[in-house]
């Protein structure tokens, strides 16, 4: 038995998790503020509209109106967070703690998306608000190299599907793709609100060779999917956990999958999963149910995302916990989501190459190869007891 087969059988222990270098590729920035900065915001921008005005109890505030059930009801708690974000120095902020924090938690390698048109209250222009985002980013993550962490952010602008300024978003996001920003998303309610409303920023951003994903198949269902795979032409599903629907599981455990799902599995299209959130908007009634064990055991294209951090109260550490926990996943199966997320990052190929061979391979290496010390170490101490 080899050293790897030994360590593939163990359970990560939180430590380990923690230490394990992950990739985030759904995370909202504006739904992983910190309370304390949240509370800090509104009082220096005057925002009175707080539900609580100390950080602990805003935290639990956000976490529990957030755990609804509903899609719906999920997205009114983003009011307060995008309230204060309307200044330079609040972007500035909140993009350098988002970088900070996601280095701490581990995750090497993340993309964070925001709509600018959400942060134009207190008078910042389109431009203004990107620049000051990736300003924070650039902040936050030599912060996090002088605090002994090595992390690298990149923008997805976000346009909010209820609204038609989609294509300006899009080419505010080919404008600075050599800046910081690496593409485009839509984002929103999507019951009544399908990608195809967007087609013209989709058609535009094919035209000009940039990468986009979509935010479908979370509340709404398989026509979600369709429509932003087939007519607009995404390259990646902003959660997609519905593709469930297009998967048969019969009582003898075998497994047929619709044309859909098919295309899907066999085109490698990434699915930005999110276990928690999907819990509170009622995706998935818990963990052990959540579509993404078995996608993972069919080999689909599948990452593990934290989307809304502070909403949900996770982390990238907390949501492989929850999966180990459920599923008895090893560091193995947290390698392999990790390397499916960097493959599927919206950067160039040699540097997602590189992050693959140079950071996230070694560090999981290094990960498995502790027992062998740990072991060893026990042996001595039981050497030395018996002499």
């Amino acid at each position: 038995m080899t050293s790897q087969s030994i360590q593939s059988g163990t359970a990560p222990s939180s430590d380990q998790i923690r230490r394990a270098p992950k990739v985030l590729l759904h995370d909202h920035l504006d739904g992983g503020l910190r309370p304390g900065t949240v509370v800090d915001l509104a009082r220096d921008g005057g925002y009175g509209q707080l539900p609580e005005t100390e950080a602990d109890k805003l935290g639990v505030w956000f976490r529990e109106a957030a755990d609804s059930g509903s899609l719906e009801r999920y997205l009114e708690t983003f009011s307060h967070t995008v309230g204060v974000m309307q200044t330079r120095a609040a972007l500035v902020r909140v993009a350098r703690e988002c970088a900070e924090d996601l280095a701490e938690d581990g995750v090497v390698y993340a993309e964070v998306r925001y709509a600018p048109e959400q942060h134009l209250d207190g008078g910042l222009s389109l431009e203004e608000v990107v620049e000051a985002v990736n300003e924070g980013f650039r902040e936050g993550e030599r912060t996090a190299r002088d605090n002994g962490h090595r992390i690298r952010v990149g923008a997805l602008l976000t346009a909010m599907r209820h609204a038609a300024r989609s294509l300006e978003i899009a080419e505010l996001a080919n404008r600075y793709r050599d800046q910081g920003v690496v593409g485009f998303d839509i984002a929103g309610a999507e019951a009544g609100f399908p990608p195809t409303r967007h087609l013209d920023a989709f058609e535009y951003l094919k035209r000009e060779n940039n990468h986009f994903t979509i935010h479908a198949g979370e509340a709404f269902g398989l026509p979600s999917i369709w429509q932003a795979l087939q007519w607009c032409g995404a390259d990646r599903l902003g959660h997609g956990v519905r593709i469930i629907d297009d998967i048969e599981v019969a009582a003898d455990g075998s497994v047929k999958l619709g044309r859909l799902a098919s295309y899907v599995r066999d085109k490698r299209i990434p699915l930005e999963l999110c276990p928690s959130s999907n819990l509170q908007t009622g995706a998935a009634a818990s963990y052990a149910e959540h579509p993404i064990g078995l996608l993972r055991r069919l080999h689909f294209r599948a990452t593990v995302n934290t989307d809304n951090r502070l909403m949900s109260g996770t982390s990238m550490s907390r949501e492989f916990e929850h999966l180990v926990d459920a599923f008895g996943y090893t560091l193995d199966d947290l390698q392999w989501f990790s390397v499916n997320a960097m493959k599927s990052a919206f950067i160039p190929f040699d540097e997602r190459l590189a992050m693959i061979n140079d950071v996230i391979k070694p560090g999981y290496a290094e990960l498995k190869s502790e027992w062998l010390f740990q072991q060893t170490a026990s042996t001595r101490g039981s050497v030395v007891a018996e002499d």
